[in-house]
């Protein structure tokens, strides 16, 4: 069973989003990890680039397989974690807490409305 953290949003794509003030934190979930399995490499986003909602800015690439990463919502890139680019596998180890992929500001509130609460996530990957 898959941990999914009531106070995030998610994307049917399994990103999550952590809102902080008039920003988001952006990473992909503990189920998105586990069907990876071990993440090797993550290409992230360039720092100050303007992305649309759902427009991939991002990847990961595990022994598996490269998955893109899609922006949750439309804003710019903030922050990136750079720790990633020398331990991919905090992906793997802490999807929700160290392995965050980036901080974006928000272009537009409203796109948070569309985002999964964390029971319809659960429904979601429980199907």
């Amino acid at each position: 069973m898959s941990e999914v953290p009531e106070e995030l949003r998610y994307t049917k794509e399994h990103e999550w989003i952590r809102i902080e003030g008039g920003s988001v934190v952006i990473g992909v979930t503990d189920y998105a990890q586990n069907a990876l399995t071990d993440v090797v490499w993550v290409e992230l986003p360039e720092m100050g680039i303007t992305v649309s909602s759902m427009e991939s800015f991002a990847s990961v690439e595990s022994v598996k397989s490269v998955s893109e990463i899609y922006a949750p919502i439309s804003g710019e890139v903030i922050e990136i974690n750079e720790d990633l680019e020398d331990a991919p596998e905090l992906i793997n180890e802490d999807p929700y807490g160290k392995g965050w992929i980036c901080k974006m500001s928000v272009s537009d509130a409203s796109e948070l409305s569309s985002l999964l609460d964390g029971a319809t996530y659960r429904g979601l990957i429980e199907e």
